[in-house]
């Protein structure tokens, strides 16, 4: 408790959506590393490679109560375990992808999936034409059997890659099952849910606009001191 009264949030309560999305990258990074028989990293060395200053790593991993050995470094490894400790869930998740169009299949298709600790369990679409088609080794089933679906296969998570107008429509016929606690939204719709669910927005447009703005200010930089 502190002095009004109110618990301390936890150390990893603490994380930034923005450090746990460095903190994913370094795993990806370490396990590639330790793949390659790596035994130690510095955070020179993962900063070089993952174009971030060692300082931000080093802030970053002492989340996890990591302090590298100066001059040695991280053991790959253990730095691995701990970043999977943090990260991954107590259990498997289970993920349904709703939309089975281009997008979908890419994410589908995306290695990211091959994971210990989430996997997509089923696949959903309202194009008659895929319906009882297998993606991956996953069946697609009719959107209009998502929450007979989602409770058979335990789904606690939702992609959508469905179109703006029909996104907000799934959310509610999953969401009243009681199952669902996050929803990863690639629609460009606002959707509404109860506070219990989570919803992360991936606006690739956003994006891409961010980026060229971005870059049409560097290229003004480089015009004002040429």
């Amino acid at each position: 408790m502190n002095d009004m009264g109110s618990p301390i949030p936890s150390k990893k309560e603490q994380i930034t959506d923005p450090t746990v999305g460095r903190l994913v990258t370094y795993r990806r990074l370490l396990m590639r590393l330790v793949d390659e028989g790596v035994p130690v990293v510095s955070s020179k060395e993962i900063g070089e490679m993952l174009r971030l200053k060692p300082s931000q790593v080093r802030k970053d991993l002492s989340y996890l109560g990591e302090f590298g050995k100066r001059g040695v470094g991280y053991d790959a490894s253990r730095l691995l375990d701990d970043l999977a400790g943090i990260l991954a869930p107590f259990e498997m998740w289970h993920i349904g992808l709703v939309g089975i169009g281009r997008l979908g299949e890419a994410l589908l298709n995306h290695r990211s999936f091959l994971s210990e600790n989430y996997e997509v369990t089923a696949v959903f679409d309202s194009n008659p034409a895929k319906i009882g088609q297998s993606y991956k080794g996953k069946m697609c089933y009719d959107i209009a059997d998502l929450p007979r679906v989602i409770e058979e296969k335990d789904i606690s998570v939702l992609i959508l890659t469905v179109p703006a107008s029909a996104a907000q429509d799934v959310l509610d016929a999953a969401v009243k099952t009681g199952r669902i606690d996050g929803v990863l939204n690639f629609s460009a719709a606002v959707l509404t849910a109860p506070p219990e669910v989570q919803i992360r927005d991936v606006d690739i447009f956003v994006e891409l606009e961010k980026l060229l703005f971005r870059l049409k200010a560097t290229e003004q930089k480089k015009k004002l001191h040429g």
